[in-house]
């Protein structure tokens, strides 16, 4: 029987049956421990935070089935049998023929880069993200941005930000030739672009261009499953299927993908490869043996093969995914009504608060979404991350930043952690920082690592 839903009203399909507490400490600690951090949310420890939204990844709760799991954990060197029943469940919701796993997303990324990609090779994607491009560039290959226009504009309602452009793909394939681009790289639920989703009309229009062309598509499906909620409810011909329909249809129109099931899949570690050509399966497994592990268990424990069987199963279903995406758009509509500039329309995994607008007297190259992710903290003790110019790195060639044009602090949201109260804490603070923001100072870099600097610089204020 399909399960019909009222647009607004949402509630947790779950009951809590274990509690983490919490400490709560005050701001002149918080103003010590922001400094002792370097002004960088990533490098404050743990227990110094209240409502901790820097990512979804791994961050989640686990049900009682996937604790339960754990427990069923065969750790086998080889041959687990928890292997054979992520295999399954691979195959059953997501379509893909072979998976080999990996300690987490990254891992995936670069098996799939080294196997896929020759130096000069050209990777049109729709938007960057951060370690997915850095390890294509590492095998060589240069990222291309083949995004529409509306996903670089805060304020475009259109529902389908995450869409590939296919003139611009066509424009790469007459630039540089088809056998130049290995494959595009088509992500759901595009996180730099705010969460926002890519349509099955354009996903469907994208497979008949690369069939033509002989390119095929890897897809990073972290968070496909959110995806497939927002195709339910906005696409026509879709509004009677179930997520996990959707979340099969979407997949069978690719041919391989990496996994981070750290985000949908609710598991705290682990990821996978899931592909379907025979020969680049063989090849991936030659790989994953020598970065990861034997081809059945790939950096991955028994326990978390069947936490992560488990949650794919749970991660698909349409209760939990209407109040995953309900609880985020609580969250948005909440700040809306503070004012606070977000990326439209609101997306799956967090919000997106425009740092350009929010801060709108500080330069981008004074890191103006660094600076409120640090003041968001400072507030409440709620930390979020930056996603604009410090995530977006330097240009290689000259050295300068890169400066995106979407300046973002992800406000993200895990998975069956937090009530609607917090949600409410949340909202007051960040509107009570920009009921102050014409007060609030940039900041210089004054440590920056080779790679992904977010993760480790550090600041100073101005």
């Amino acid at each position: 029987m399909k399960q019909s839903f009222r647009k607004h009203s949402w509630a947790e399909p779950y009951k809590i049956k274990m509690v983490e507490l919490l400490d709560m400490n005050e701001r002149e600690d918080r103003e010590n421990f922001l400094r002792e951090a370097g002004y960088n949310t990533f490098l404050l420890k743990s227990k110094d935070v209240y409502i901790d939204l820097l990512t979804d990844s791994g961050t989640s709760a686990m049900s009682d089935r996937q604790w339960s799991g754990l427990m069923m954990g065969d750790e086998a060197y080889a041959g687990s049998r928890n292997f054979y029943h992520l295999e399954d469940a691979v195959r059953k919701f997501y379509s893909y023929k072979h998976v080999v796993p990996t300690h987490q997303g990254r891992g995936a990324e670069h098996i799939i880069s080294q196997i896929m990609i020759k130096p000069g090779d050209i990777i049109p994607g729709n938007m960057y993200f951060t370690t997915t491009k850095l390890h294509q560039e590492l095998a060589g290959g240069i990222f291309k941005d083949v995004i529409i226009d509306e996903a670089h504009d805060s304020e475009s309602e259109f529902p389908f930000k995450g869409n590939i452009d296919l003139d611009k793909l066509d424009a790469l394939v007459k630039t540089y030739g088809a056998e130049k681009i290995p494959y595009v790289a088509m992500a759901t639920s595009v996180n730099m672009a705010g969460g926002q989703p890519i349509s099955m009309s354009n996903l469907k229009a994208l497979r008949t261009y690369t069939q033509k062309h002989g390119i095929k598509i890897i897809h990073d499906m972290t968070r496909v499953a959110e995806n497939a909620w927002f195709i339910k409810q906005g696409e026509e011909g879709y509004a009677d299927k179930s997520v996990a329909e959707i979340v099969y249809e979407i997949c069978s129109l690719t041919d391989g993908a990496t996994m981070s099931s750290k985000k949908d899949a609710m598991v705290n570690i682990g990821g996978f490869l899931a592909i379907n050509d025979d020969d680049l399966f063989d090849e991936a497994r030659n790989m994953v043996v020598v970065y990861e592990g034997l081809h059945t268990y790939g950096g991955m424990a028994g326990r978390d093969m069947e936490a992560l069987a488990i949650g794919i199963e749970e991660s698909v279903s349409d209760n939990h995914m209407h109040a995953r995406i309900g609880q985020v758009q609580y969250l948005g509509e909440q700040l809306l009504r503070y004012g606070v500039p977000i990326i439209k329309p609101i997306g799956g995994h967090g919000i997106f608060i425009d740092a350009k607008k929010f801060l709108a007297h500080i330069p981008q190259a004074q890191f103006p979404a660094q600076r409120l992710a640090a003041e968001i903290y400072l507030d409440a003790g709620v930390r979020t991350m930056e996603r604009g110019i410090v995530s977006a790195g330097r240009n290689k060639e000259s050295g300068e930043h890169n400066f995106p044009k979407l300046e973002l602090v992800r406000v993200t949201i895990p998975r069956r952690v937090y009530t609607q109260a917090h949600m409410d804490v949340i909202a007051e603070s960040i509107g009570n920082v920009y009921s102050y923001r014409h007060e609030i100072k940039g900041m210089k870099m004054i440590y920056e690592p080779k790679y992904l600097r977010f993760f480790q610089a550090r600041f100073e204020l101005l």
